[in-house]
């Protein structure tokens, strides 16, 4: 068991060195780009990567407080789903209906590896990998439809 000091040394240094390792990789649109706090353009529609003791998550998250135009997003997302998952090359799970760790509606498209554990630093190479490879697609499919979302 870890103290919470401990805990929070642990995932900072696995976030640090995932922003070591990303860093050098340029978005979809040749721009260099913070990949752990990626910035769609559009308000309330964020690309989000977790991790803990048990999973890795890396989802879209719409978290617009208004739930016909946080649906309105989702709608749109699901529209454009088959393309999402061609860039992606996997299906994703899609959720609606979700609460966030604070309780309030959003929104999920999401994908989770599962066991994953950033305090066992044997398994950072593979949760790196699993977010690398999935933060990098999402950038390329959001570059070319986030012209369709109104700002």
């Amino acid at each position: 068991m870890y103290t919470r000091q401990e805990a929070s040394q642990l995932r900072q240094a696995f976030w640090t060195s995932f922003g070591k390792y990303m860093s050098p990789i340029l978005s979809a649109d040749g721009e260099k780009i913070n990949w752990i706090n990626y910035k769609t353009g559009i308000k309330h529609i964020r690309f989000t990567m977790e991790a803990d003791t048990k999973t890795a998550v890396i989802a879209i998250a719409i978290d617009h407080p208004d739930e016909a135009t946080r649906s309105r997003y989702f709608q749109q997302l699901l529209q454009l789903q088959s393309f999402l998952h061609e860039t992606l090359g996997e299906t994703w799970a899609w959720n609606e209906a979700a609460n966030n760790e604070y309780g309030q509606a959003v929104s999920l498209i999401q994908k989770e590896l599962k066991p994953a554990n950033i305090f066992d630093q044997t398994q950072w190479g593979a949760v790196i990998s699993f977010l690398k490879q999935r933060i990098i697609a999402l950038d390329e499919f959001w570059s070319m439809v986030k012209g369709g979302f109104e700002r």
